[in-house]
């Protein structure tokens, strides 16, 4: 019913977006739209988003929000979100990569040095501003980032302290060529997979392995088949909050601000929520699936991947953002 349905859906919004932000009564409604369940963190963050919104305007902007995927794939919402369809869209900054080049820096491994470092790193104005705005011409803007975690390797059984020890091992990754090549670089074999198909494929023995933060365990079960979760911290690819450029536009000067500020105060508001679901799904991973968690030699799996960096260091595509983010983390 899903597959006959999105596409009237979609028609009916991209026909709808014409007249972008809909108004009603004098109310302007901004369309939302994300693909996590109702239950997930970021999803209460975005509600959070739209009170702010509301609260703001003394409720002459208010925020409809689509969740779990009704609207589409993030690709598909991306786009959507470029034509005007939708307005506002909370993507993976992984799926942005085949919109801005800027963006896969985040699935650079180890470009950040841990999470504070990244959190540093995005409340420089200079790279976000680079970051945000980069993509004006392309239909879209950036809003704010959201935590979504430090990516880490989970198996079905197999400890890995090394990347010595990741030979022949089937590793599920996002579609990212970054994500591909960090996976080659540590030795792996990586196998691009839609993250619905995660959890047959590692109970079918279709992958070894995945890579995510500790919430997949819990919220998609990923727990109930894979007992071994490594701390090799190789990325720290956020959510971003991206919107229409037209529809920011077509606010005034006061009501664009206030939309920005409600972005920024929702991304406060989610490290509160995002770290409190981080320690309940660990205990939840831990006492009632049998998920061990362990350290590794985080240095062997960073020098794995140096050849990659020297790749963004020189390519003329990635050179000006990476050189940016280093000379951020260098200044302070």
């Amino acid at each position: 019913m899903k597959k006959v349905l999105l596409p009237f859906i979609m028609t009916l919004l991209i026909v709808a977006g014409c007249q972008s932000p809909a108004a009603e009564n004098g109310v302007r409604e901004l369309r939302l739209a994300h693909n996590q369940p109702l239950e997930h963190p970021i999803h209460q963050s975005l509600v959070e988003f739209g009170r702010l919104v509301e609260e703001k305007s003394d409720q002459n902007i208010k925020v409809k929000i689509y969740a779990n995927g009704q609207l589409g794939s993030e690709r598909e919402v991306i786009e959507l979100t470029q034509t005007g369809a939708v307005d506002i869209s909370k993507v993976s900054a992984s799926a942005l990569e085949g919109f801005e080049p800027d963006y896969s820096i985040f699935s650079l491994p180890y470009v950040f040095d841990d999470y504070k470092d990244f959190q540093r790193t995005m409340q420089n104005e200079e790279v976000t501003s680079k970051i945000y705005n980069q993509t004006e011409e392309i239909g879209f803007v950036g809003l704010t980032y959201y935590n979504a975690g430090v990516r880490n390797l989970y198996t079905k059984n197999q400890p890995v302290n090394s990347p010595d020890e990741m030979n022949g091992l089937k590793v599920r990754v996002q579609p990212s060529q970054t994500s591909v090549k960090m996976i080659e670089a540590f030795g792996g074999t990586p196998t691009p997979m839609a993250y619905g198909e995660v959890y047959t494929a590692l109970q079918a023995g279709v992958i070894d392995a995945a890579e995510n933060n500790e919430s997949a365990l819990v919220s998609n079960n990923h727990g109930e088949v894979a007992k071994k979760y490594m701390y090799t911290e190789h990325q720290i690819v956020p959510d971003m909050l991206i919107m229409n450029a037209e529809s920011l536009k077509s606010f005034s000067d006061e009501e664009q601000a206030l939309i920005q500020e409600a972005a920024a105060e929702s991304t406060l508001y989610h490290e509160d929520v995002w770290n409190k679901t981080i320690e309940e799904v660990k205990e939840t991973a831990q006492n009632e699936m049998g998920v061990e968690f362990l350290q590794v030699d985080k240095e062997a799996f960073m020098k794995s991947v140096e050849p990659l960096h020297k790749e963004y260091a020189e390519n003329e595509k990635t050179k000006d953002i990476y050189q940016l983010i280093e000379g951020a983390e260098t200044n302070e």
